[in-house]
């Protein structure tokens, strides 16, 4: 009996691998074995920098609105707090965003604050 090595399979795994790896420098984009560790550590970076994407954009939120209510002599910590005991429910996405855009917003509502 002929060996059954289902290679249409085997064909369309390495090709999966391969399309990931377009792009890369060298032999890592075309040698299979190569490509597939350089795909393989792509992928772990990815879904690790997916998290820290988050991280970093916070930390960018903070600081835009620290500058903000410094300019308007507040810190961040005693704007936060403000916002808190006031029941102002924005998030530092929306307020960032108002601290670059719109400062008489961001002003509006350090005045409620205050």
């Amino acid at each position: 009996m002929p060996r059954s090595v289902n290679a249409v399979a085997s064909r369309k795994r390495r090709k999966k691998i391969l399309k990931l790896a377009k792009g890369y420098f060298g032999a890592r984009s075309n040698v299979y074995t190569v490509a597939k560790n350089a795909v393989e550590k792509a992928l772990q970076y990815a879904y690790r920098d997916r998290r820290n994407k988050k991280r970093a954009f916070r930390r960018l939120w903070i600081v835009r609105i620290n500058a903000a209510a410094r300019v308007e002599g507040l810190s961040y910590s005693r704007f936060m707090h403000g916002l808190k005991t006031n029941n102002i429910d924005l998030d530092r996405k929306v307020l960032a965003d108002l601290a670059m855009n719109h400062p008489e917003s961001f002003k509006a509502v350090i005045d409620q604050i205050k």
